[in-house]
């Protein structure tokens, strides 16, 4: 993508920076974010920031691509005002959307889920059927529903990612998720800090864990392919917690054991898988940073003030 007058929703936040960030350096890029879940010192000076809600309307809309990232990014978010979460999700969503379809753009890449995949040792593929257990995959589902809507009624390009677990570390733009943040991060901070971190039940569950670096890749990707439907961005491998903290362990020269304590929540999913076939046949797209290398730059800043110290 190159020369493009580019909106990034959630621009502020984890993955969000990281897309304006990446595509700033070839195109005229515009941050909106209100700041609930990010901050503009994520930001590069080449993006443009403006403080605003996806529920505003007044926020620059004239843009050949749209990239929505903004959400309330957690099923505890939503379980604690399913309001709100709707709003900000779903009504943000459709209210994005339309102002920037009335100045004429006809391309948009928008978040979605994996968590709607329930939990599954076997790669999940689109084509599965899905049902949502929480408020928070309802308003992505909802999204999608939506996205249908316009690519059908009004012709515009609508790709939606279902993300597996995106994480970069505290060192990059997620330090300021705190307890939000991947567990990858949570507990390479941890083990940095020589604390225990706390794995729910035995350490066995298993993620796909996706550096976001990827994730920008396929954003700009969906977008330059002018993809309609839903994708899954993943890398097609899972790691246990308890090998996630041996890599850890390992990278920083450490020997911090985690504590295991009881799930506090009901229909936690313990397997995560991707399917990522249909995204590659679309784009060509690979993931490029496998996780025992994503492990070590996640831990480098550590590594790094060691050696200042």
């Amino acid at each position: 993508m190159h020369d493009q007058r580019v909106l990034v929703t959630g621009g502020a936040g984890f993955i969000g920076s990281n897309l304006a960030n990446h595509l700033a350096v070839d195109n005229d890029v515009i941050a909106v974010d209100d700041t609930y879940l990010g901050t503009p010192e994520n930001l590069s000076e080449a993006v443009e920031f403006v403080e605003a809600s996806v529920l505003d309307d007044d926020f620059p809309a004239d843009v050949d691509v749209l990239f929505h990232t903004a959400a309330l990014s957690s099923r505890n978010m939503h379980e604690e005002n399913p309001q709100r979460g709707c709003r900000v999700n779903v009504e943000g969503f459709v209210n994005t959307v339309e102002q920037v379809r009335k100045q004429g753009c006809e391309t948009v890449v928008y978040a979605s889920t994996s968590s709607i995949y329930g939990s599954r040792t076997e790669p999940s593929p689109e084509s599965m059927d899905v049902e949502a257990h929480t408020g928070y995959e309802a308003s992505k589902l909802a999204r999608e529903r939506y996205a249908e809507y316009y690519a059908n009624h009004h012709d515009m390009s609508m790709a939606g990612l279902r993300f597996f677990s995106v994480y970069q570390g505290f060192g990059g733009n997620e330090a300021h998720k705190g307890e939000y943040a991947n567990t990858v991060a949570q507990f390479a901070d941890a083990i940095a800090n020589d604390e225990a971190p706390e794995l729910f039940g035995d350490g066995s569950q298993t993620r796909d864990f996706t550096h976001v670096e990827d994730v920008s890749r396929a954003c700009e990707l969906a977008a330059d392919y002018e993809l309609t439907g839903v994708y899954n961005v993943g890398t097609g491998e899972s790691y246990s917690f308890n090998k996630m903290i041996d890599l850890i362990n390992d990278t920083l020269g450490t020997n911090i054991e985690p504590k295991y304590v009881e799930c506090p929540f009901d229909g936690y999913v313990h397997d995560t898988l991707a399917d990522i076939t249909k995204f590659n046949e679309a784009t060509g797209w690979e993931p490029e940073i496998g996780f025992e290398e994503g492990v070590r730059r996640v831990c480098e800043p550590y590594l790094d003030e060691s050696i200042d110290a």
